[in-house]
């Protein structure tokens, strides 16, 4: 029958392509799906929603119900985090979170629930090619030192909300971290005015938005004489699907504790 899944957002987009492959797996199946109250789709089948063969389970705003049964949820919603988490703790169920700009403090008590035997995949980007990026823009970094500048763009489509990407955001971090840096203080985030000259440890960070982008990374390193540009480019919500139910499978023989996709991959 395979590992029991609930999906949490199933309606919106990536919730489709995540039902979707859940539904084309041997080894995993769908068990719930979990949409805000007044969606106009509660009560229709989700794997019709998603575009495939019924899968017998209905899109439900009822948490208990969504997550009956289930042995991991996927959650990538703007929704509470909190309640959502909390009820999985409950009942053992582990999480796999791919939810960007997620405030502090619900960081700090996924933590709390981890130490109390919950398993969590907390990810700004579920990408498997991505993830690869995080390690390759730390390991250039480090190897090309200070006398490269390094910039970050990304592009997304024109209905995202925040800014910069979670994904941006990670990969200045990792950047951060292999050359001694502070986010909060090098990263400066766009440019405007008589900003001077840039110092040799700030780190660009550039926002764009537009059409339907799925999701553009790019991580320049500039010196005199030569650039060298990391570039990842999304071109279906499958890559970060595919990923998601990567982690769900980790999830199933790993120990209590938080993790990451570099977790997943065994990039560490």
């Amino acid at each position: 029958m395979g590992i029991p899944v609930a999906i949490v957002g199933a309606a919106g987009r990536m919730g489709r392509r995540l039902i979707a492959n859940i539904m084309e797996s041997d080894d995993l199946t769908l068990s719930g799906a979990l949409e805000i109250a007044g969606c106009p789709l509660l009560g229709q089948d989700a794997g019709t929603v998603a575009g495939c063969a019924p899968a017998g389970v209905a899109i439900t705003d009822d948490l208990a119900k969504a997550l009956a049964g289930a042995q991991a949820a996927i959650i990538f919603s703007t929704g509470s985090i909190r309640e959502i988490a909390q009820a999985a703790a409950q009942q053992n169920c582990s999480m796999v979170i791919g939810t960007t700009a997620l405030p502090k403090e619900e960081r700090e008590e996924l933590l709390r629930m981890t130490q109390n035997g919950a398993k969590i995949v907390l990810a700004s980007n579920m990408s498997v090619g991505v993830n690869l990026l995080f390690k390759l823009a730390a390991e250039a970094a480090k190897i090309l030192g200070e006398d490269y500048n390094v910039e970050i763009v990304e592009m997304h489509h024109n209905q995202k909300k925040d800014a910069p990407s979670g994904t941006a955001v990670s990969l200045a971090e990792a950047v951060c971290k292999a050359t001694d840096r502070n986010y909060d203080a090098d990263v400066v985030h766009g440019r405007n005015g008589m900003v001077g000259a840039r110092t040799s440890r700030e780190i660009g960070m550039h926002s764009l938005r537009g059409g339907d982008v799925v999701g553009d990374h790019t991580v320049i390193f500039a010196t005199g004489g030569e650039r060298v540009e990391l570039t990842h480019k999304a071109s279906s919500r499958d890559t970060f699907a595919k990923g998601a139910l990567r982690a769900v499978r980790f999830l199933a023989d790993a120990p209590a504790g938080m993790y990451d996709m570099q977790d997943v991959l065994g990039l560490k």
